[in-house]
């Protein structure tokens, strides 16, 4: 069987001497939760910020009041915030964020259940990635910290290539 997701993600963290910060809404501290499974992972993972409420996400993360009330915690503009948040407050290389609806109810009519957004914040470097998934809340859960996880992932691969041309 091959190497998990997370086991994955800690060589790369271990072989570029990065470190790393979460700032979770919908997951709940799950992402932490599966970083923290693999041995070893005190060298990188600085620390999980569980920020489900507005005050939270502003005292904790700094996200802008008028950014939540405009745009609302499940936007594109709130999880870039949380990214940058958590790696400035953590004085980490890479911040990562989710937010999002795991449902079942919180949905409205331009924001379904299952509506996600994930974001990585990393020197020279910001994204943004937008799922809806269509699972129960632990399913939406699951789903949305695997994305997390794929695309830190994706970014470590990325610095692997680069580093061998």
């Amino acid at each position: 069987m091959g190497k998990s997701l997370e086991e994955r993600v800690s060589e790369l963290m271990w072989r570029y001497r990065l470190t790393l910060a979460v700032a979770e809404s919908c997951t709940g501290g799950l992402i932490g939760h599966r970083l923290t499974n693999v041995a070893g992972s005190s060298s990188y993972f600085i620390a999980s910020i569980v920020a489900y409420a507005y005050e939270a996400k502003e005292a904790l993360l700094g996200v802008p009041h008028d950014v939540l009330v405009r745009e609302g915690a499940v936007s594109e503009a709130v999880v870039l915030a949380m990214a940058r948040g958590v790696r400035k407050a953590l004085r980490v290389d890479i911040g990562l964020a989710v937010t999002g609806i795991a449902g079942p109810g919180g949905a409205t009519p331009t924001k379904p259940v299952g509506l996600t957004y994930i974001a990585l914040v990393a020197p020279g470097i910001e994204r943004v990635r937008r799922h809806v998934w269509s699972g129960d809340r632990a399913s939406n859960k699951q789903q949305s910290a695997e994305a997390v996880l794929r695309l830190l992932l994706d970014y470590l691969e990325e610095l692997e290539r680069d580093a061998t041309r």
